[in-house]
């Protein structure tokens, strides 16, 4: 890089992310999201990979639901009981997708219903 270029770097406007706390839950939503349609795109060839993108599931939806349940949280009381139910109902069909009685699309629409919520779009 030379001097010209250098400068123009320096003098460049910047541009400032600024990150909320719901983008970062829906930045977080979509990767899970985007790793659970990946994994099951690949099956029944890397199950494995399912399992590591479910569990990443699991652990995002458990963090929600310890988040929701408790007293400081400033969500309306009705939204934190349907969300730590979507975790319950996460949880369970985790367990059946690893133990292949199911699969694993019911989690991808319910993290798409969240993340349209997250990026304040109404559900299709």
């Amino acid at each position: 890089m030379n001097v010209i270029d250098q400068a123009r770097q320096a003098y460049a406007p910047t541009q400032v992310s600024i990150r909320t706390d719901r983008s970062v839950e829906a930045q977080l939503v979509s990767q899970v999201t985007a790793r659970l349609r990946a994994a099951m795109a690949r099956q029944p060839a890397n199950f494995p990979g399912l399992a590591s993108a479910v569990h990443d599931n699991r652990r995002m939806w458990t963090t929600m639901a310890v988040d929701v349940a408790g007293n400081e949280n400033a969500l309306p009381s009705a939204l934190r009981a349907q969300i730590f139910y979507l975790a319950e109902f996460t949880e369970h069909h985790s367990r059946r997708v690893l133990r292949r009685e199911a699969d694993a699309t019911a989690l991808i629409d319910i993290n798409t219903a969240i993340l349209r919520g997250l990026n304040g779009r109404a559900a299709n």
